[in-house]
């Protein structure tokens, strides 16, 4: 790939406005918000939720089991990506080394498996893939969002050329949506060639005196018919559509689970993880879950009463096991519970600064402790963990909350540019960053800003610089 030139859209859109960043009223804000309006059907003849989530469960069913596997293995030799681990994951589950590669990648991308300096542990969704359908169906968007990443394109294309079709796709596919049934290729190859063009003329201010000269990275439409069989393969791989014969050549027609996505896509909501009832008598994670749709001074008042029915030590050991967990949103709760635990918790709330997921959110809760307004608590962290809080609490937005809401945590970076936040986040090793990254990608209007994240998406993913 070619480096940005500076007169380029990201160039001249990346300011960020430097605001404090507030984590966990993003975080909550992703629970709180989507529920306070009702949510809007889907099209008729959309399949039940937990039909949709018995058709996710079976594209990503191989993904799942190398998954658990790895979560067995554990060890920092487990990662079956390849290498030994690999082939011992194939002798196990009885696939091929490349279903092994692939379904790996999958589980990456969906959230089932999370790497931690080499060691592979179960994601959370992992933990609830067999009774939480949302869970399910989050991880299997996750996936969509990540085609381009489990699908590679070929290697005689020019790099821009397939993010200009990655770009484009949204169009072709809502397209799909509203055809409510197959679409002849050449009809979609006509609307892709129609938005490549109005990709171009958007980042063209100017209009050129003269017909500037196709390089690699201004690429032609003479390869599109190419690119969109691979973009409708790849989509066609994760289970979005399928591909059948047609009057005009092949035709494709979106699944269940490709249009119920389209869908959510298109009306900006996400799919809502329920909270149980009966907080109170729950266990620290399941009474999070269910303050997390309430507002701060509720939410306060069922952690207290919470508190008031345990001792203070089992209480704050739950709370803290509950935070060393794989949801981010859940993570923040929990300190959120410990501060009105107050000074029984102290110690233990100080011990966790060494480990790494713990610390910014302990160095947050002891500078609050220890008299620092909320506002001001921010400057007790380095530039490092906070770019650490900010990915983290993308993620819980990014599992429990509406897209517009992970486009304005944008804006609580720390970092000045959007180039400058991505080199950082790239840096900063958070095993959520690949899904958060796709995820910004998908859900930001500015296409020059998503091809970047994209791109560091991408980088991040095949351990690029």
């Amino acid at each position: 790939m070619t480096s940005r030139k500076p007169d380029e859209p990201l160039a001249r859109n990346s300011r960020l406005r430097l605001v404090r960043p507030r984590a966990l009223a993003t975080a909550r804000r992703a629970v709180t918000t989507r529920r306070t309006r009702p949510a809007p059907r889907p099209p008729e003849g959309t399949p039940p939720r937990a039909e949709l989530a018995r058709q996710a469960r079976h594209v990503l069913a191989d993904a799942v089991r190398i998954a658990r596997w790895a979560a067995v293995e554990r060890g920092a030799d487990a990662a079956p990506g390849s290498g030994p681990a690999q082939e011992r994951a194939a002798a196990a589950l009885d696939l091929t080394p490349g279903q092994i590669r692939a379904g790996w990648d999958r589980a990456r991308l969906a959230g089932l498996v999370e790497l931690h300096g080499g060691t592979a542990r179960p994601g959370w969704r992992l933990h609830a893939w067999d009774r939480d359908d949302s869970a399910v169906l989050r991880g299997w968007v996750a996936l969509l969002d990540a085609w381009s990443l489990v699908h590679p394109s070929p290697e005689d294309v020019a790099p821009g050329a397939v993010a200009e079709v990655v770009e484009a796709l949204p169009q072709v596919l809502t397209l799909l949506q509203l055809s409510q049934g197959p679409v002849d290729v050449p009809v979609l190859l006509d609307l892709l060639g129609q938005r490549v063009e109005e990709l171009r003329e958007e980042r063209c201010e100017v209009p050129p005196a003269e017909p500037a000269p196709e390089t690699q990275d201004t690429p032609g439409t003479d390869g599109l018919p190419a690119l969109l069989d691979w973009a409708l393969e790849g989509l066609a791989a994760v289970g979005a559509l399928t591909l059948g014969p047609g009057t005009e050549g092949r035709h494709a027609t979106l699944t269940p689970l490709g249009n119920w996505a389209v869908w959510v896509k298109l009306e900006q909501i996400c799919v809502a993880a329920q909270s149980p009832a009966g907080n109170i008598e729950q266990s620290a994670e399941d009474m999070l879950r269910g303050c997390a749709r309430l507002t701060p001074g509720p939410a306060r008042a069922e952690y207290r009463a919470w508190l008031a029915a345990r001792t203070l030590s089992s209480a704050v050991t739950e709370l803290l096991t509950v935070a060393r967990g794989e949801d981010a949103l859940l993570r923040g709760l929990a300190f959120e519970a410990l501060r009105v635990v107050g000074a029984p918790a102290e110690a233990e709330v100080r011990a966790t600064v060494a480990e790494p997921s713990l610390r910014p959110y302990a160095l947050l809760w002891l500078a609050e402790y220890e008299g620092a307004d909320p506002d001001d608590a921010q400057e007790v962290l380095t530039r490092e963990e906070a770019t650490w809080l900010w990915v983290d609490t993308a993620a819980a937005v990014a599992d429990h909350g509406e897209s517009t809401l992970l486009v304005r945590h944008l804006d609580s970076a720390v970092q000045g540019t959007v180039p400058a936040l991505l080199d950082e986040v790239r840096a900063v090793g958070h095993p959520r960053t690949v899904q958060v990254l796709v995820a910004l990608a998908a859900a930001h209007p500015d296409p020059a800003l998503a091809k970047a994240v994209r791109r560091a998406a991408f980088q991040v993913h095949t351990g690029g610089a």
